[in-house]
C-alpha cells in the first residue's frame, strides 16, 4: 500500500513561517512520500525479477533510507509545530528534561546550541527508552547518525529550506520562531 502525503495547510499563518516558506517546504516533503514509494515499488518489482545482486538495487537499498526518512523526519516536525506557549512543567516531558539536563532552560540551551552547529540536518531530542535518557543529536543527513533504540520525540528541520526563504543565514532567529511554535503536545504523547 503506497504512502499518502498528509495535509499540513493547516500550518499556513504560522507566525514567523511565511505562506511560501511553507509551501515549498510541503512539496518538498510530498516528493520525498512520492520518491519512497517509487524506490520501494522499484525494488519489490527487482526482488521479484531476481535482479538483488545488482549495483543498481543495492544503490537503491542505500536509497531508500533517505527517501523514507526524509518523508518520516517532515512529518514528525510539521506534526511539532502549531503550537503556542511553553512546555507543560507538570507534564512527564517537562519532568524529564529536568532530571536529565538540569533544568528547562539547560536542554533549550543545548538544544539550540545543536540547531546553530555549522552544517545541515535535523535536531532531534532523542528518548532512550532501554537508558532512560534524553538526548539532544544532530543528523547530519536523513539516513545517517540517528541513536538505535531512541524515539524522536522534538523534530527541528535546520536544512536551508526550512528557514533560508525568511532568514537567510540568521538561522538564530529561524530557532526563534521554531521555538515560538512549539506544538508541546505533540511532543508530549511522544513520550512512552
Amino acid at each position: 500500500m503506497p504512502y499518502t502525503a498528509k495535509d499540513y495547510s493547516p500550518l499556513v499563518g504560522l507566525k514567523g513561517f511565511s505562506e511560501t516558506l511553507l509551501k515549498n517546504h510541503f512539496t518538498l516533503y510530498q516528493g520525498y512520500v512520492t520518491n519512497t514509494n517509487k524506490v520501494a515499488d522499484t525494488l519489490a518489482q527487482m526482488l521479484m525479477e531476481g535482479k538483488t545482486g545488482t549495483p543498481e538495487f543495492a544503490e537503491l537499498k542505500r536509497r531508500f533510507g533517505w527517501e523514507f526518512n526524509g518523508m518520516r523526519l517532515h512529518e514528525l516536525y510539521f506534526e511539532n509545530l502549531k503550537g503556542s506557549g511553553g512546555i507543560d512543567k507538570s507534564g512527564k516531558l517537562a519532568k524529564r528534561i529536568e532530571t536529565q539536563f538540569g533544568s528547562i532552560d539547560a536542554w533549550e540551551k543545548d538544544f539550540k546550541a545543536c540547531g546553530t552547529m555549522r552544517g545541515i540536518g535535523w535536531v532531534v531530542l532523542y528518548h532512550d527508552e532501554a537508558g532512560h535518557r534524553l538526548f539532544n543529536s544532530w543528523i547530519n543527513e536523513h539516513d545517517v547518525a540517528h541513536l538505535a533504540g531512541c524515539a524522536p520525540i522534538l523534530i527541528m528541520d535546520v536544512f536551508e529550506h526550512a528557514y533560508f526563504t525568511d532568514y537567510q543565514l540568521k538561522r538564530a532567529d529561524y530557532i526563534e520562531a521554531f521555538f515560538a511554535n512549539i506544538n508541546w503536545q505533540a511532543a508530549e504523547s511522544r513520550v512512552k
